[in-house]
């Protein structure tokens, strides 16, 4: 786990010199096109297997629904106008929801069920409480959540009996399971419900794990060690004897390993040459999933249990990268999404008795050709000390040598994060409208090993920042590109990269599309959210520690050398943000103007950190657009 804090919340040879995209004309689309693409995520079988259900912004905001497998039909279990809804789940045994929201994007989840007669109920009785639900006991008699009500700055774990716990009708007491005093994070509970195991954040590079038992109250350290090595729990075997747990000790990547409960003994179970990012095992252990990062695209594998653990091929998959599996209870269904950088993510069932896959969504809006979008291309190039840096490479329809186009370098957030071959309505509308993209994934980006992953610590602006600007030297070898039109965008930590490079580099980038990017890493890291205090003493190590290290924080922050910019920029900020508050991109825009650089200030004050609502993205992607074609394409300076 790293470098999570900022980020929003995706081939291997190096891309040849290609002439142009395509010998025939594509239609120009608008934003509200792209946008009327449906987003959904989630995915719960209901207690008999006949629905599913998700989240989709159908209607501007996300909202519950459920499918019914049989028709694919589907109904809306909520209604919200105003504040984002993800539902979690069905209760166990009947069709009550329970589903999060918070306000505005303010981050303070708290979580509701829904009765089946449509009342709602706030399981969090503390307003200023954040909540995050855990998961149902594997003999569906519990339901576990945590909160920071006791000391906002940990999670407490609780549970909720479910028969004969409710009380009054509408009312939901719950016991307290595991007193978090020292950040450690349950990460997986024994089907038996005594055992829990729990992550400690060391750095952003370094983890242990602990075995907590709840009858005795002792907590064992399972993960000795020397060095930056992180430790991950997913799962405990069916019968418990076994802990399942990710780990890079001994390896540049994550694996999947096993912890025996009676004798101590670890054993390897399944290793790749990129990182495993999730496990996972079926309510009655007949299956085990497993995720891997395979070059910025996302690998399932699926093993029988009862088999031997033989691995499984499931004919009449769609191409395309498959994420989201869940298996049903009864180990007869599995959903899955299947997305690409040119189709957005839709929902299948497949059915592991008849073999039969099944789409039961279609998100793509019948107005856009899939013709006219753009796949991305996975490029590397060398960086200034000889780094192999991995990129995406988006090359609009018709660009040739005779026909050269702008190009945006395409930062994500983290600082860790990774951009990935998944579909953006964002990049897609750029690429549509004539902009070339390379999505770059710098030193310090997860997914490409350990050292890499740790190559850009206490080096933000400065090495991770190269990275982006010796980008320009591989655009340069591509004869489409107008290497005097290159601009840089960002969002989060993203944004922080795009204000650095024009404050630090400030003739590199002709222009700057920064969303809600840090600019102040003093008052940023000072700020940060109570609820991170288990990550605040892993982002200091990181990044710095204020207290301490106050003059390289002031050196690689761009309010205080805002005089530099010289280069036009856009900020687009959502005024609830509790991660980078407003007044940070207040400040730098108010720095800029005083010195006569082009600026332009979007303000959604129904936002936090990341824009969920419909009507809100599409402004940002048409003021973005509008910024470009004046400043970058049209070169209105």
């Amino acid at each position: 786990m790293k470098k999570i804090i900022l980020s929003i919340c995706a081939s291997a040879a190096l891309a040849s010199c290609t002439t142009k995209n395509s010998e025939q004309p594509h239609k120009l689309y608008t934003i509200q096109q792209f946008m009327d693409v449906v987003p959904i995520n989630g995915g719960a079988f209901s207690p008999d297997e006949t629905k599913i259900l998700i989240n989709s912004r159908a209607t501007g905001i996300f909202n519950a629904v459920e499918i019914d497998i049989k028709t694919g039909e589907q109904k809306a279990l909520t209604h919200s106008t105003d504040n984002a809804i993800f539902s979690y789940s069905y209760f166990p045994k009947d069709n009550r929801l329970l589903y999060g929201s918070d306000k505005g994007g303010n981050e303070i989840t708290h979580i509701f069920v829904r009765a089946t007669d449509g009342a709602v109920t706030d399981l969090i009785q503390d307003t200023t409480a954040k909540a995050q639900f855990d998961r149902w006991s594997h003999d569906q008699k519990l339901m576990y959540y945590s909160h920071n009500g006791r000391d906002k700055r940990f999670f407490d774990l609780f549970k909720v009996q479910l028969e004969g716990g409710q009380k009054e009708g509408r009312i939901y007491p719950s016991t307290l399971v595991y007193k978090n005093e020292k950040g450690l994070s349950p990460d997986a509970i024994s089907n038996d419900d005594r055992y829990l195991a729990l992550t400690e954040n060391i750095t952003t590079n370094n983890s242990n794990m602990y075995l907590h038992d709840t009858q005795t109250g002792k907590t064992k350290l399972l993960s000795e060690h020397t060095g930056d090595v992180q430790y991950n729990p997913q799962y405990f075997s069916l019968d418990g004897k076994k802990l399942f747990y990710l780990t890079n000790e001994g390896s540049e990547f994550m694996y999947l390993a096993s912890y025996d409960m009676a004798t101590g003994a670890k054993a390897k179970v399944e290793e790749a040459p990129w990182d495993v990012m999730y496990a996972s095992l079926s309510h009655m252990g007949k299956y085990r999933v497993v995720a891997i990062n395979n070059d910025a695209r996302t690998e399932i594998n699926i093993y029988d249990e009862s088999q031997g653990g033989k691995k499984l091929e499931i004919s009449g998959l769609p191409e395309g990268d498959i994420t989201g599996v869940t298996i049903s209870n009864s180990e007869r269904l599995m959903s899955f999404y299947v997305s690409s950088s040119k189709s957005p993510s839709n929902l299948f069932v497949y059915d592991f008795e008849t073999k039969v896959v099944k789409q039961l969504t279609h998100t793509m809006t019948n107005e856009i050709d899939a013709n006219d979008l753009v796949a991305g291309q996975v490029v590397r190039y060398k960086s200034f000390d000889g780094m192999e840096i991995p990129a995406l490479l988006y090359q609009p329809k018709g660009s040739s040598a005779d026909a050269k186009v702008p190009c945006l370098l395409w930062i994500h957030g983290g600082p860790g994060g990774q951009t990935r071959l998944n579909y953006s309505a964002s990049l897609q509308h750029l690429v549509n409208h004539g902009y070339a993209i390379l999505a770059v994934n710098n030193r310090g980006s997860s997914g490409y090993g350990k050292t890499f992953f740790a190559a850009d610590d206490r080096k933000h602006g400065n090495e991770d920042l190269r990275d982006c600007i010796e980008a320009k030297k591989f655009l340069a070898t591509l004869n489409y590109i107008d290497t005097t039109k290159i601009g840089i965008y960002g969002g989060s930590y993203g944004g922080y990269m795009v204000m650095a490079a024009l404050t630090f580099a400030p003739k590199e980038f002709k222009v700057g599309v920064n969303y809600f990017g840090v600019t102040n890493w003093l008052r940023t890291l000072k700020s940060v959210p109570p609820w991170w205090e288990s990550l605040r003493k892993a982002l200091y190590t990181e990044v710095g520690d204020p207290s301490v290290d106050s003059v390289a924080l002031y050196n690689k922050s761009p309010l205080f050398h805002a005089d530099k910019i010289k280069r036009p920029f856009i900020v687009l900020q959502g005024s609830n943000d509790p991660r980078v508050l407003q007044v940070e991109s207040d400040e730098i825009v108010a720095a800029a103007k005083k010195n006569n650089v082009p600026v332009e200030y979007v303000i959604f004050p129904d936002e936090g950190h990341g824009f969920v609502k419909k009507e809100n993205n599409i402004k940002a992607s048409e003021e973005v657009l509008k910024f470009l074609d004046k400043y970058l394409k049209g070169g209105g300076m």
